[in-house]
């Protein structure tokens, strides 16, 4: 597996853990629905929430939230919507990002709640 490919597993895992620890509900990960991947979906406070994450070694070039681009976001709405139908869901949703910076001596996980909107 591509060292890139590992990093981002082990994001998904510090940011699950992370959710846990505050709560968090987690239902499904890796959703895939067509060209989209949602990383993970939560329930929380009786609300569904999509959580997109960003994992870098480095912030040199850049916060990892910054990474989540305009057309990123418009699959990931279309995602949630088609998880929330599949589910016969009649909850709320919110788009987080939670970005994980990991490294030999760094590990830190900063959530970004309501990050975007519908489009």
């Amino acid at each position: 597996m591509a060292h890139h490919n590992e990093l981002g597993k082990i994001g998904e895992k510090l940011a699950a853990q992370y959710l846990y620890s505050k709560g968090y509900e987690i239902v499904c990960k890796n959703y895939f629905f067509q060209k989209a991947e949602i990383d993970i979906i939560a329930k929380h406070n009786n609300m569904m929430v999509c959580v997109e994450v960003k994992t870098r070694n480095s912030d040199f070039f850049g916060d990892p939230q910054d990474f989540v681009t305009p057309s990123k976001i418009k699959l990931l709405v279309r995602a949630m919507d088609a998880y929330i139908t599949e589910n016969d869901l009649d909850l709320e949703s919110r788009f987080d990002i939670i970005a994980v910076l990991k490294n030999k001596s760094r590990e830190e996980v900063t959530h970004y709640e309501n990050a975007f909107y519908h489009f």
